[in-house]
């Protein structure tokens, strides 16, 4: 792939489109054509699919038809999306892939060998070559959530962040046991910092995944310099 695909993971209210969009604004900045885009959702298909599952109105189908209404979106996403902007040779920054799945679908408890067949299937190839995964406390995260609930319209929490919060410390867990399992392709970054670390510690990750491409030497001497207070 001419382009170079990087996907954002973490639990409710990790910062993940805050520093997506940072992310995209400093890439730009070195002159690289970026689209950022979501899951489930990114296009017209998916985001239907979208508004089914996080309204709740497809919960009684249970965890493993969610998990097939992920994939389908999944798969429209990456063949009318992602693959496209890939082969325009654009960086693709995308909130949420088939990690989330993983996590959420896999703590409901549907099988993992399931999971990974409608994964493969999904993601026909396409996967991500950096996953950063914002970590944060899910006391933390759903407090931001309600903060944010009630400056916007979105109506209150959807179908998974309105869950108890046991469950969403689950999830968080096994984010960190996926990122230690497959540590060649994530970077861990702790969520609680301000908003300006955790930015300047993705840009690291990324100049360290993509070595020789991006100038990004102030940006590590930075993230040592602020470890080092």
């Amino acid at each position: 792939m001419p382009g170079h695909f990087i996907t954002f993971e973490g639990g409710e209210g990790a910062g993940k489109s805050t520093q997506i969009a940072r992310l995209k604004v400093y890439l730009e900045s070195l002159g690289q054509s970026v689209l950022v885009t979501r899951e489930p959702g990114g296009s017209p298909g998916a985001e239907k699919i979208r508004a089914l599952l996080l309204s709740g109105e497809v919960k009684d189908l249970g965890p493993r038809g969610e998990a097939m209404l992920f994939a389908a979106a999944r798969a429209d996403h990456v063949d009318t999306t992602i693959k496209p902007a890939l082969d325009r040779g654009q960086w693709v920054l995308c909130d949420r892939y088939a990690d989330s799945t993983r996590v959420y679908q896999g703590e409901a408890g549907v099988d993992t060998d399931y999971l990974k067949l409608l994964e493969t299937t999904a993601v026909a190839g396409v996967r991500p070559e950096l996953t950063i995964l914002i970590d944060i406390p899910a006391e933390i995260g759903l407090k931001r959530v309600a903060r944010r609930s009630q400056t916007d319209d979105s109506g209150g929490p959807d179908r998974f962040e309105g869950e108890a919060l046991n469950v969403h410390e689950r999830r968080r867990r096994l984010f960190v046991e996926l990122a230690k399992e497959e540590a060649f392709r994530f970077a861990v970054v702790d969520g609680t910092k301000d908003p300006e670390y955790v930015a300047t510690a993705i840009r690291k990750a990324v100049s360290d995944r993509f070595a020789g491409e991006l100038n990004t030497a102030d940006d590590a001497q930075a993230v040592t310099r602020k470890e080092a207070r």
